[in-house]
C-alpha cells in the first residue's frame, strides 16, 4: 500500500445507525376535521360569553355613570335647599298671618321655588329623607348627639339636625341627628305601647 492510498474505513469504530421510528397510524380525516370543529366550537362559544359578559358589564357601568354623574353637582345645591329650609322655618306662623300682602308674597314665592328645587332633584333620583323617629342606622344617619329619653326605645332618632339625601340607591349626604338614651332596648319596644295606649277596661 503506497503512501497515497487512501485508509480503508474502519467499520468496528463506525456509530450503529439508527433505529428506524414505527411509522404512526393514518389519521381518519373525518376525525381530524370533526376535533377541529368542535374545538373552533368551543372557542366560538367562550369569546361569544365573554362578548356578553362585556356587554352586561359596559351596560351597567354606563346606566351607573349616568345616575351618579350629578352627584357632585347635587351635592352643591343640597346648601341651597337647606338655606331656604331654615328660612322659611325661621318665620312663625304669627308673622305669616301679620304680615302685609307683599311680604306675604315673598314667603310664598320662596316656598314655591323650594318646591320647585325638591322636584328637580326628585327628577334625576335626588330624594331628601327625614329619618325623625327612625331606628338609628349608622350607614344613613350621622350621630351628631345623644338625647337622655326614656319614653323611647334607647338608639332611635329623636333630633334631625339636617335631613339627609339619597341618589337612587346611595347615601348622597347623611341626616344629622340626635339618638335617644336611657329608654327600654329596641327589642322591647314592641309589646309595651300597645298595653301602655290601651282604654281601661269598664
Amino acid at each position: 500500500m503506497t503512501a497515497d492510498s487512501p485508509e480503508a474505513p474502519n467499520t468496528e469504530d463506525a456509530a450503529p445507525a439508527p433505529a428506524a421510528a414505527p411509522a404512526e397510524p393514518p389519521v381518519d380525516p373525518a376525525v381530524a376535521l370533526a376535533k377541529e370543529a368542535a374545538e373552533l366550537k368551543d372557542k366560538l362559544l367562550r369569546t361569544l360569553a365573554e362578548m356578553e359578559n362585556l356587554r352586561r358589564r359596559t351596560e351597567r357601568e354606563m346606566a351607573d355613570t349616568r345616575q351618579y354623574a350629578v352627584a357632585s353637582f347635587a351635592r352643591d345645591l343640597l346648601g341651597v335647599a337647606d338655606n331656604m329650609q331654615r328660612a322659611l322655618e325661621t318665620l312663625s306662623a304669627d308673622f305669616r298671618d301679620q304680615a302685609d300682602p307683599v311680604v306675604k308674597s315673598h314667603i310664598e314665592g320662596v316656598e314655591l321655588t323650594e318646591r320647585e328645587l325638591i322636584k328637580v332633584m326628585e327628577k334625576y333620583g335626588i330624594r331628601k329623607f327625614d329619618p325623625q323617629g327612625q331606628k338609628f342606622d349608622p350607614n344613613l344617619h350621622q350621630a351628631m348627639l345623644e338625647v337622655p329619653d326614656t319614653t323611647v326605645p334607647t338608639g332611635t332618632v329623636v333630633q334631625v339636625m339636617q335631613p339627609g339625601y339619597m341618589i337612587a340607591e346611595r347615601v348622597l349626604r347623611p341626616a344629622l341627628v340626635g339618638v335617644s338614651k336611657g329608654g327600654p332596648k329596641a327589642g322591647a319596644q314592641e309589646t309595651a305601647p300597645a298595653n301602655e295606649n290601651a282604654a281601661p277596661q269598664g
